[in-house]
């Protein structure tokens, strides 16, 4: 493989003669090209708050309605079992990532599969990063300009503080946030560059956590929230095997290893990603489990799919719609600068996938020009014209998602190429594998059965 000749990465030094790297996501071709030599590297914080965007996004919204089917012990249980599941299936990534010298997750499906390797793995993260952004975007529209895709019409901040206007329809509102958000962020060739919106983008994600914690103490305390249920109601085989279809959303909300070798490249000091990895985690899982917990307390059972469509009702507190609103902008920002992180991926494994042997992403303006502007009208275009956010988010979480996060770090593990598997090693991918493909047709089963039933049920 071209990617072998790269020295081992030891001292911090080395980290400054990998110029490509940080833009290659599949498989370098000329490691002797220029690039970003004034670079002096990454900070251990900034890289911590890029992989926390990547793994936060729109997947938290869906977590309290995982409770509303796990119950919250079972639930609570399953979101810590994700995060050790992730942190273990992204430091095999890296182990035969150091012994390969291999720079990007492409590269090291190449160098265990070959051409058709790095070819599925760029598919896997096209499929699951347009269909992440198109979710993004028509959240955003719905949180700024109402929807009606649920038959009852949800009314949207903005149509709530200036009535309905040409200027706050949906398109023209999702248009506006393309141009002058989405776009500009989108124009920046390092990942590092966005680590102050990263930050900023955790930050309204706790400002959302918080104002939820809050309002949820102030109902427990003036008694008007019930008991939550602790453990799933299983009352026949459709109610067991529903509780499967929560496993794609569990896997959507902690994937994030197509962006571990980018921030990798950028780092400093190399030695750092393992507690980046671990500090990002433990950071999204606390943020998972406190807003599941207390998601499922404020609603119980009329927790919906996406809990921030349950923030357009009457709370029963002082100041109720103020807090609403609160909540939701403050959310659908926070989407706004996850934009960007999970978009730089995406872009750079289209152009492998388009390119494979042109020069350097980061020198060619034109062609990195017309690939962003491509992919952004195509996602653009996706959030007016699908209508189904929530189905399409079980789709890419049981098959693209579930492929990026276990099955391939499984198979290059089992493929052991480099001959550092341990016997652990093996049982552990073993296990991963069978877990997520058996898991994941269930849900895809399950989802399925249930869209069939409920359509003659709706028809009578």
């Amino acid at each position: 493989m071209t990617i072998g000749n790269i020295p081992p990465k030891k001292e911090r030094k080395s980290r400054r003669t990998k110029p490509v790297d940080e833009n290659a996501p599949l498989l370098p071709k000329r490691q002797e090209d220029a690039g970003f030599d004034e670079f002096n590297g990454a900070s251990f914080t900034g890289a911590v708050f890029n992989l926390s965007t990547t793994i936060v996004g729109a997947g938290i919204m869906a977590l309290p309605a995982t409770m509303k089917v796990l119950g919250l012990v079972l639930g609570v249980a399953m979101i810590i079992f994700m995060a050790f599941l992730t942190e273990a299936s992204i430091e095999l990534l890296l182990r035969f990532s150091r012994a390969g010298k291999s720079a990007s997750y492409g590269g090291l499906m190449g160098d265990a599969f070959g051409k058709t390797g790095r070819i599925l793995l760029q598919a896997a993260v096209l499929v699951n990063n347009i269909g992440v952004l198109i979710v993004y975007m028509i959240i955003i529209g719905d949180v700024l300009s109402g929807t009606s895709s649920s038959g009852a019409h949800h009314t949207g901040v903005l149509e709530g503080w200036f009535g309905e206007h040409w200027w706050n329809a949906r398109a023209f509102v999702l248009l506006i946030t393309t141009l002058f958000i989405f776009s500009p962020l989108a124009c920046f060739k390092r990942i590092d560059s966005l680590s102050y919106t990263s930050a900023l983008s955790v930050a309204l994600a706790v400002v959302f956590l918080v104002i939820t914690v809050g309002i949820t103490i102030v109902k427990l305390i003036n008694g008007s929230i019930a008991m939550p249920r602790l453990v799933p109601d299983v009352t026949d085989m459709t109610s067991f095997w529903k509780l499967f279809t929560t496993v794609p959303v569990l896997v959507t909300a902690f994937i994030c290893h197509y962006n571990v070798h980018s921030i990798d490249n950028e780092l400093e000091d190399s030695t750092q990603i393992k507690p980046v990895v671990r500090t990002a985690l433990a950071l999204c899982s606390t943020v998972y489990i406190m807003t599941s917990i207390f998601g499922f307390l404020l609603f119980g059972d009329a927790t919906l799919d996406d809990v921030l469509a349950n923030f357009d009702m009457d709370l029963g507190i002082p100041y109720s719609s103020l807090l609403n609103d609160a909540v939701r902008v403050s959310y659908a920002a926070h989407l706004m600068l996850v934009f960007p992180i999970v978009f730089f991926p995406l872009r750079l494994n289209l152009d492998g996938l388009l390119f494979p042997s042109a020069q350097p992403f980061h020198q060619a303006n034109t062609r990195f020009a017309l690939i962003t502007i491509g992919l952004i009208t195509t996602i653009f275009l996706g959030a007016n014209f699908i209508p189904s956010i929530w189905d399409a988010f079980q789709f890419t979480g049981a098959t693209a998602a579930v492929c990026l996060g276990f099955i391939f770090p499984a198979s290059i593990t089992l493929r052991n190429r480099h001959n550092i598997a341990t016997k652990r090693d093996k049982i552990l991918c073993i296990f991963m594998i069978v877990l997520a493909v058996f898991s994941n047709a269930v849900a895809i089963y399950s989802d399925a059965y249930a869209l069939i039933k409920r359509n003659p049920s709706h028809s009578e």
